[in-house]
């Protein structure tokens, strides 16, 4: 049985966002992150959702919010890319984190990918907008409070017909597997930071209750896999101008 209802939605700052980019153990917590994805499937959630979603034709662009060094995506990419030719991906991070040996991986798939070292919101306000088939996120959400997320989720909803987010669901259960995050070689900046993920992150209809009201989106709102929470927001074909 799912206990997040037993548990308030709270968020801290995470270790990981006060360390430099460079520093040890920012650097051994972004493997571990690494890690944490392909144990929850995270590139297999998210391309099969994306495959669902644009079945008519691929998209041209995909813009990732919060993506760090974009490995994530590559993973994501790989499954795509037999099917999806040419796709234009546009990495948004307040830090340049891409390597070039990421870089050039996304380019053996005829992918080609741009990294903007931006906070989200101003890549998200600049006029004009920034538009793109979809736009993804993942484990960046529960980062924010409420009023800040409405707003970014507002901001995103003019700027793409697909909005797909993949979140920590909030229960126990999940709490606990996060404090047994080290028996995978998981670091202190990890282990505390997805305690903390946990307590952020999202249950039930929550996300959808903050996605901008109107009848000209289609929205699912679930539980995924093992530990994660997906939302997706597609634009209604009658809908688009």
């Amino acid at each position: 049985m799912d206990t997040a209802n037993t548990m308030r939605r709270h968020v801290e700052r995470e270790l990981l966002d006060e360390l430099p980019a460079a520093d040890p153990r920012a650097v051994h917590a972004r493997r571990d992150l690494q890690t944490i994805h392909r144990w929850m499937g995270t590139a297999r959630i998210m391309a099969r959702q994306l495959a669902a979603t644009f079945r008519e034709r691929p998209p041209g662009s995909i813009t990732e919010l919060g993506a760090g060094d974009g490995t994530l995506l590559l993973r994501v990419a790989r499954r795509l890319a037999p099917r999806w030719p040419r796709v234009h991906v546009v990495l948004v991070d307040r830090q340049r984190l891409l390597s070039p040996g990421t870089q050039a991986a996304f380019a053996s798939l005829t992918w080609q990918v741009e990294s903007v070292p931006v906070d989200v919101f101003e890549w998200l306000e600049r006029s004009p907008a920034q538009e793109t088939d979809a736009i993804v996120t993942n484990l960046f959400l529960h980062h924010f409070e409420e009023p800040d997320l409405r707003r970014l989720l507002q901001r995103a909803s003019d700027q793409t017909d697909c909005f797909l987010a993949c979140e920590p669901r909030r229960n126990q259960w999940s709490l606990r597997a996060a404090s047994l995050l080290w028996l995978l070689g998981c670091n202190d900046v990890t282990t505390h930071d997805a305690k903390i993920s946990v307590q952020a992150g999202f249950s039930d209809a929550e996300l959808s209750a903050l996605w901008p009201a109107g009848a000209g989106w289609s929205l699912t709102e679930r539980a995924v896999g093992g530990f994660s929470h997906g939302f997706l927001a597609r634009r209604k074909p009658e809908a688009r101008s």
